[in-house]
C-alpha cells in the first residue's frame, strides 16, 4: 500500500477525527459513548504513518457532528486533532481542538474522598490546566492518564 492510497473511504456526512495521538481512538470513542450499537458507521485507522506525530489515529463517525463540548474534552486527551465536519462527502468545516478552561461532567476524580464520588448530587468539575486538570472540589491535579478518568458511564 503507498503512502497516498486510502486505507478508509470517504464518509457522507459526519466527522472525522485526525491527528489522534496513536493508540488514543478507543479512548475517543469511549469518550463520545461510541461503541457500535448505535447503526451507524464508524472507522477506526490505529497506529498509521504521520508526518507531524510520527503514529496516529483516525476516527470517522457517519451521521454526527460532534458538539463543541465533546470537542473539548476531546482535546484534553488529544491537544493537536482535527475535527473535521464532512457533508455530502467534502469538508465543510475544519477545526482544531482547543483546549478549554475548564470541563463539567466528563471526568471521574481519583481522590475517594472527594465530594464527586460521595452520593450527593454533584457534577465533577475540572480546571483546566497547562499540564494536566485539576478538580474544582479538592483540587486534586491530575497530570498523566486523563483518558482513564473519563467518566462515560
Amino acid at each position: 500500500m503507498s503512502d497516498h492510497e486510502l486505507r478508509v473511504s470517504k464518509i457522507r456526512d459526519g466527522t472525522v477525527l485526525d491527528h489522534l495521538p496513536g493508540g488514543s481512538a478507543l479512548n475517543v470513542l469511549a469518550m463520545l459513548g461510541i461503541d457500535g450499537s448505535e447503526g451507524t458507521g464508524v472507522s477506526v485507522a490505529m497506529n498509521v504513518p504521520s508526518d507531524r506525530l510520527g503514529t496516529k489515529d483516525v476516527v470517522k463517525v457517519e451521521e454526527r457532528e460532534l458538539s463543541q463540548a465533546e470537542v473539548d474534552v476531546l482535546s484534553l486527551i488529544a491537544p493537536r486533532a482535527t475535527v473535521n465536519i464532512v457533508r455530502e462527502y467534502d469538508v465543510q468545516e475544519k477545526k482544531q481542538a482547543e483546549r478549554p478552561d475548564s470541563v463539567v461532567g466528563v471526568l471521574a476524580c481519583p481522590n475517594s474522598s472527594c465530594i464527586t464520588n460521595a452520593d450527593e448530587p454533584v457534577e465533577s468539575r475540572f480546571d483546566v490546566l497547562d499540564d494536566g486538570v485539576r478538580c474544582g472540589y479538592c483540587e486534586e491535579i491530575i497530570r498523566e492518564g486523563i483518558a482513564e478518568h473519563l467518566d462515560v458511564g
